[in-house]
């Protein structure tokens, strides 16, 4: 079953196309992983979704329910964190929630829910602008997930973060599906990361959508000319490659 399904989802500006006619499809319960460069169409499509901004042409759904005759519907289901999360400095973390949660009326426990999977409970009563970066990342992230969303839309998450911190959000990520049966969408630029945590991946480039199933499909299916030791990177990297070359785009 699959809670997203996309078709010929379009973006266009005046004088560029950030996505063109891409079709996916994401599996209920899983992490799937949107991979692709900078200026890919990554944050673009999420944006779609969350009615951030409007599609130029083609449709999609989300749980069955089609955008934008389902727009309120459609965001009761899902939590974000686009970009850098947004929160009161000189609020605690506890209190940071607190706001969400009674903009969502849900109940006060559902703030220590939020913070105990995110392994903040320990520093709730200290103001968010003394986090340490990664830190700052777990809040957006509770703040993405306190109401228990059935998808999770996280625009990379692991940002600026140093390798502990990237190791500690990304191993998060993994037990969320579990955790809140619930649907992970997650961008990153880098296929080590995607590699880690998603169990599908879908591959952008220009807008464009290059590739869309497992690691194990795209080991099979694509075969880069210089690559000798299985090297998912070098994969990657000529799939991007080649596609600029057919579209004329100097490296």
């Amino acid at each position: 079953m699959n809670v997203i399904v996309t078709e010929n989802l379009s973006k266009n500006y005046a004088d560029f196309t950030a996505v063109s006619k891409v079709n996916i499809q994401v599996p209920k319960g899983k992490v799937y992983g949107l991979l692709g460069p900078n200026g890919a169409g990554k944050s673009t499509l999420m944006k779609m979704f969350l009615g951030l901004t409007q599609p130029s042409g083609g449709a999609f759904t989300i749980n069955h329910k089609q955008y934008p005759q389902n727009r309120n519907e459609i965001l009761r289901e899902v939590g974000s964190f686009i970009e850098a999360p947004s929160f009161y400095g000189n609020l605690t973390g506890e209190e940071n929630l607190d706001i969400i949660r009674r903009i969502l009326g849900l109940p006060k426990t559902s703030i220590e829910e939020a913070l105990s999977i995110v392994g903040l409970v320990k520093w709730k009563d200290r103001q968010a602008k003394k986090y340490s970066l990664g830190m700052k990342q777990r809040l957006g992230l509770a703040i993405a997930l306190i109401g228990k969303p059935a998808i999770l839309i996280l625009d990379e998450p692991t940002n600026g973060l140093d390798p502990v911190g990237v190791h500690e959000i990304r191993t998060l990520i993994q037990t969320l599906p579990e955790k809140l049966q619930c649907t992970v969408i997650l961008s990153s630029h880098l296929l080590s990361e995607i590699e880690r945590v998603a169990d599908t991946i879908g591959i952008l480039n220009q807008g464009n959508l290059l590739f869309e199933g497992s690691i194990d499909e795209l080991k099979t299916n694509f075969h880069p000319s210089d690559r000798t030791d299985g090297n998912l990177e070098d994969t990657f990297l000529q799939l991007i490659q080649e596609d600029n070359i057919r579209r004329g785009i100097k490296a």
